[in-house]
């Protein structure tokens, strides 16, 4: 696809769709419309955009319907994502999270790349209330298996950073490598703010962090993934971060919506 103004919308035929399951009449054009629409208001190119529809048959879940956009903007990954009881609902707050994004994603992501200098406005930060994980199906234990490993080079990023592209992917939390201290690390929300959680903490070495971030001064489990994943289990959270036993890397096992479980491990 060709670069094109900011300003220019989409056209609904050039958002791209992938379905999963039983999706109701209608929703497919509703979702590129919806998806298309947001792109107004990016202040640079959208340069490719992808909507995906997933409708679970479990009668038990309760909101079976998800509506997940991935939006090229100028070589920067937005993404957001929205479940509901109806696959309609869905997209409409679909396209809502996905329009705050699009409208804050040109100076915020300048001022953070170029390194916030301390009376920054941080309106990206204030206007990203703590999100409330997505709900995942209580599926029996017996039954519950990694069904998703994702595997990538993690960036370098001060905390900063990492919190923007947390907020920007729509993420209850990232992992990566901090730039100062080289040390695998996932952050993510807290009722303060962020906090940090690190390999081996060295919250001495972090450079100049503009946003409220506490950090762990615990160090990461030494654990196989299935230990990892036992773990998630015994303690209830949402996640674990760990390092792998194997290779010393973080790792992270998470609940997914569908009662399964999603590992997300460096790709070296």
């Amino acid at each position: 696809m060709s670069r094109r103004h900011a300003a220019v919308t989409l056209d609904p035929g050039e958002v791209q769709l992938e379905t999963r399951g039983a999706i109701a009449p209608g929703a497919a054009d509703d979702a590129r419309e919806v998806v298309a629409a947001s792109t107004a208001v990016a202040h640079e190119p959208v340069l490719f955009a992808r909507v995906k529809l997933s409708a679970s048959a479990d009668p038990a879940v309760a909101r079976p319907c998800t509506a997940q956009a991935n939006l090229d903007v100028s070589g920067r990954l937005i993404r957001a994502q929205a479940v509901a009881e109806s696959m309609h609902q869905a997209i409409r707050l679909l396209g809502d999270r996905l329009r705050v994004r699009l409208r804050r994603t040109g100076r915020d992501w300048e001022d953070l790349r170029g390194r916030l200098p301390e009376d920054a406005d941080h309106e990206w930060r204030h206007a990203s209330p703590h999100r409330r994980p997505l709900p995942y199906f209580p599926r029996p234990a017996g039954e519950r298996e990694i069904v998703r490993h994702k595997a990538y080079e993690l960036a370098w990023a001060t905390p900063d950073e990492a919190a923007f592209d947390m907020e920007q992917l729509d993420y209850d939390f990232h992992l990566f490598t901090e730039a100062e201290t080289g040390q695998d690390s996932v952050i993510y929300h807290s009722r303060a703010g962020y906090r940090l959680a690190q390999i081996d903490p060295a919250p001495s070495r972090l450079g100049p962090v503009s946003i409220p971030l506490t950090v762990s001064s615990a160090a990461a489990p030494v654990l196989s993934v299935s230990e990892a994943v036992e773990r998630l289990e015994t303690t209830g959270m949402p996640f674990i971060f760990f390092a792998d036993a194997s290779t010393g890397r973080g790792g992270l096992v998470y609940h997914r919506y569908d009662g399964h479980y999603g590992l997300i491990t460096p790709s070296r």
